[in-house]
């Protein structure tokens, strides 16, 4: 790429932010950021079914010089323009709901938010009975557009939205415009500015960009094609998204236990040109109900959540834990998560998944499941430690595992990149140049001074199994000689000072007199 080029998109970029975050700012003022989120990206979302549905029907009905109100108004071309593009696509919106047709209503004064209703609902019935049915189900379901918080009328209610369809209209999403993805842009944008806002909960659904990066960079090394990959705690999509940035992804799988973080997904992987036939993603809770059941993945990428409860009970008796001998502890559920990724890991795969420093040194139960990763099954490649307040809603330091099955080594590096950061206001980044010392190290696997080391089998078991990276990778400055005379000379000079304003206060204490003597006399 040209130094031209990244500067037009840097430029673009930087444009379509401003652009964007001034119309989220027409609703915050009516709702917090997790609700007014909802209301933007569904709108976008809306734009992006749109736009699709006029590019496939422009290319079909080309050769017959008809447009696509043209066609669907002839009754012998209605029930085919339909049934052609739910095949393509897998969803229909009719020319009366298409977002130039809700534009126009807003400008000529006919618009009111029952017709966006009735076109969100529209989308989702055209997809019953067809095989993206389950992939756009519910998708609109947190888009309530009969909420007071956007107006108590609907004439208020519709002024609003209406508002932000305009808004939104005024953004070219052509790609011949422009040199980026505007609608991933768009939407990754977004969803990190309302992450930042959400405070604690935005872990909940956005792992910082450099993360993933970092994540997909190491799980996809060597490889330029993975057939299937999986996020069994996929939050919005991002992480899962980022594979396909360094690899040609066939299928992506993903389960996510919040219903709101699950539709955001599925819009996600959507925007971002991945056709509804090339994703999986399912609701529910990951080590409760497996629906990848016994599927291996080439790769498997994820940022659980830290310490999280869960149920150990009869767990043992489930294929994913029961090798283990013990169940991770009912307050802390990561490895239970560690568990589940590795017996969905195929035999050639890569796994590398963001814990909190606990797993590597806690003992009892978690202490032996991790000899048993260690000892038994040798998958543990490496331990990475990142800095602390990396990620939205929690300010602890956390480290990246990586592991793979079928290693031909039993050593583990070990990187301690905790002190590579630059300071934001609110969270710590990830510069590109520190993603890539990390990715160098992973890489060469050689030991560097204060920063990595390849520790052997014998020198983990010396340890306990104890994988505390202060264990193998020292860090320790040392302060500079301190030159005693030097000091003491200083000391002499500080106690010197001190007699000195000693003596100066007591002579100008002798000085004083009382100007009222007889108050003096009365004491």
């Amino acid at each position: 790429m040209s130094e031209e080029t990244h500067t037009t998109q840097t430029q673009q970029q930087a444009e379509l932010q401003k652009r964007l975050w001034a119309i989220a700012n027409d609703l915050r003022g009516n709702m917090d950021a997790s609700e007014y989120r909802n209301y933007i990206l569904g709108l976008i979302f809306y734009r992006f079914l749109s736009d699709q549905i006029v590019e496939h029907a422009d290319k079909m009905l080309a050769p017959d010089h008809l447009t696509f109100a043209e066609a669907y108004a002839k009754p012998d071309y209605k029930d085919a323009v339909k049934d052609e593009l739910v095949g393509q696509v897998g969803f229909f919106i009719e020319p009366q709901y298409l977002f130039p047709s809700l534009v126009k209503n807003i400008q000529d004064g006919h618009f009111d938010v029952e017709q966006l209703q009735n076109a969100v609902n529209a989308v989702q019935n055209s997809t019953l009975g067809q095989e993206s049915e389950s992939d756009f189900r519910g998708l609109f379901e947190d888009m309530d557009l009969s909420a007071s918080r956007l107006g108590n009328t609907v004439a208020k209610r519709s002024a609003l939205i209406g508002k932000v369809i305009l808004s939104l209209a005024n953004i070219s999403f052509k790609e011949a415009d422009l040199k980026i993805d505007v609608l991933g842009d768009a939407y990754e944008y977004l969803i990190g500015q309302f992450a930042a806002g959400a405070g604690k909960k935005a872990g909940e659904f956005y792992t910082p960009q450099q993360v993933s990066k970092l994540l997909a960079q190491i799980v996809t090394m060597g490889r330029s094609e993975l057939k299937q990959v999986y996020d069994p705690t996929m939050g919005s999509g991002s992480l899962l998204l980022q594979l396909g940035n360094y690899a040609k992804v066939g299928e992506y799988y993903g389960q996510e236990i919040n219903g709101t973080t699950y539709n955001l997904a599925r819009m996600n992987l959507l925007m971002h040109g991945v056709n509804y036939s090339r994703f999986n993603l399912y609701l529910g809770d990951t080590l409760e109900e497996d629906h990848v059941d016994s599927m291996t993945f080439d790769a498997v990428v994820a940022n659980p959540p830290y310490s999280a409860n869960w149920d150990p009970a009869g767990k043992l008796d489930d294929e994913r834990f029961r090798k283990y001998g013990k169940t991770a502890p009912k307050s802390k559920a990561d490895f239970a998560f560690v568990e589940h990724m590795l017996y969905h890991l195929s035999a050639t795969g890569t796994m590398a998944v963001v814990l909190p420093h606990g797993v590597l040194f806690r003992g009892a139960a978690e202490g032996a499941i991790r000899r048993y990763m260690i000892e038994q099954d040798n998958v543990l490649d490496a331990v990475i430690g990142l800095p602390a307040n990396l990620f939205y809603g929690t300010s602890i330091p956390t480290c990246v595992l990586v592991f793979k099955k079928g290693r031909d080594r039993n050593d583990v590096l070990f990187i301690d990149a905790s002190s590579d950061f630059e300071k934001g206001k609110n969270q710590n980044t990830l510069p590109d140049v520190d993603v890539q010392k990390i990715l160098d190290a992973y890489k060469k696997r050689e030991d560097v001074d204060k920063y990595a080391h390849v520790a052997s089998l014998d020198e983990i078991k010396e340890n306990d199994y104890n994988l505390n990276i202060p264990r193998y990778v020292d860090t320790f400055e040392p302060e500079a000689p301190i030159d005693i005379d030097e000091v003491k000379q200083q000391l002499a000079e500080v106690d010197q000072q001190i007699k000195d304003a000693q003596a100066e206060f007591d002579k100008l204490a002798s000085q004083l007199v009382w100007t009222d003597k007889g108050d003096h006399d009365d004491k």
